[in-house]
């Protein structure tokens, strides 16, 4: 498998992107502070702003989507993206996902070869100091994780958490189904297929910069995903 010089190990991002200007720039800053060594991958879904001509000032590279929605844009990032690293890593472009938890949550998958992802995992001692979490998505968020625990079996307090560090190994293969926001909880479901653990760290969640795309009403698109995934 490549690896960078001495012997570094390489990370790809993948950042999903839907007229994010005011935080992609922030976002891919930060992301740089602390992953250096990172190739960072745009994924957009034809915005109507200047998130594409941010982006492209910062060094990422762009892709196009062909479809509409987040899991349309990993699916593309996933035909797409050299794969040829150790880890790929998710996130948003709204600036609310901390990317100093990244070098933490990389070495957990160092140290511990049958963890295939590392999640991080919003509800914890730092919510109660933030207000990122309107209440009614904090309450659709639980009854979505309860609900994926009862039916599905992967144990998680935060299943939908858009900052993920995976083994690009896992991915290699992946065929996503997934067309919206219900990507999260199929990537759960395949990293637990390939017979990998998923571990999840608290992390602080920050208001976002810019217009909330997910809607209550994604949370039927989400319920389902969860019923389909109990069929395989």
């Amino acid at each position: 498998m490549e690896k960078g010089e001495a012997g570094r190990r390489l990370t790809q991002v993948i950042i999903p992107t839907l007229n994010e200007e005011q935080g992609i720039g922030l976002t891919i800053a930060e992301l740089r502070s602390h992953l250096n060594e990172a190739r960072i991958l745009v994924v957009d879904g034809r915005s109507s702003d200047r998130t594409v001509e941010v982006a492209k000032n910062t060094g990422a590279d762009i892709l196009f989507q062909d479809g509409l929605g987040k899991g349309d844009a990993i699916a593309k990032a996933i035909e797409c993206a050299d794969l040829a690293v150790d880890y790929v890593v998710f996130t948003d472009a709204d600036y609310t996902y901390p990317a100093e938890t990244l070098p933490s949550m990389v070495q957990i998958l160092e140290e511990n070869p049958r963890v295939g992802m590392v999640l991080g995992n919003r509800f914890n001692r730092y919510l109660s100091q933030s207000e990122a979490l309107h209440s009614v998505y904090h309450f659709g968020n639980r009854l979505i994780a309860f609900t994926h625990n009862l039916l599905n079996g992967v144990l998680l307090k935060d299943p939908l958490t858009g900052l993920r560090v995976i083994r690009a190994e896992i991915l290699r293969d992946w065929v996503v189904k997934s067309k919206s926001f219900d990507v999260e909880v199929e990537l759960n479901h395949l990293v637990e297929r390939k017979g990998f653990g998923i571990v999840e760290v608290p992390i602080k969640y920050r208001q976002r910069v810019g217009q909330k795309k997910l809607k209550i009403a994604d949370g039927a698109t989400i319920f389902k995903r969860i019923m389909l995934e109990t069929t395989y």
